[in-house]
């Protein structure tokens, strides 16, 4: 038995504060604690739908491919803004395995044959509502079939580039590759690169 288990969670009010690019809500619930105490509380919620990242890895050359693009959220937070970074994007309504099919060839411009499911995860549970998807694919050179490079109509403007595995494992060292969700896929790819063959 948890100590949890005789907590309760009521919503007294739930506020919409911005609906511009997604969803910023102000959440007033009573909260009565383990030791039986009831308190008021309230809580930011950012809601900008679940989504999904994959580890493209190429088995015969031992390389990952990662694309670089401008996020302003690092930027205004004193980092130049430029992000390396595994394919990844919101599901909009698509099984989680079809969305990263499709934002795999908008971003790099590879046509992933199978996709493997590896975990999911909260990325910032604390304020933020969405869960992220994890997979992997095996892929080689001739799977780029497209340009890539990004949803024009999202002013997307994406870099495609190539690491070796033991190149992008030395960056998440020398702080060159910072971001969350590609620090766990190339971790994952570490320590499971065996079970990936094509």
């Amino acid at each position: 038995m948890s100590r949890f288990d005789n907590v309760k969670i009521e919503i007294l009010k739930d506020e919409t504060l911005s609906k511009n690019w997604y969803h910023l809500r102000n959440i007033t619930y009573n909260y009565t604690n383990s030791k039986g105490e009831t308190k008021v509380i309230r809580r930011e919620a950012y809601d900008r739908g679940n989504g999904a990242a994959i580890l493209l890895y190429d088995p015969r050359r031992d390389t990952v491919v990662l694309v670089r693009q401008f996020r302003m959220p690092t930027y205004v937070n004193g980092y130049h803004g430029w992000l390396l970074e595994a394919p990844a994007g919101l599901l909009d309504g698509d099984d989680p395995a079809e969305a990263i099919r499709r934002e795999v060839t908008e971003e790099t411009g590879y046509v992933v044959r199978d996709v493997r499911f590896l975990f999911k995860s909260f990325m910032s549970p604390g304020s933020v509502t969405e869960i992220l998807h994890f997979f992997a694919a095996v892929i080689d050179s001739s799977d780029r079939l497209e340009e890539g490079g990004g949803a024009a109509h999202e002013d997307e403007d994406i870099e495609v580039l190539e690491f070796s595995l033991a190149d992008a494992m030395r960056m998440i060292e020398t702080g060159d590759i910072c971001d969350g969700k590609t620090i766990m896929l190339l971790q994952w790819a570490a320590l499971n690169k065996s079970s990936l063959t094509l």
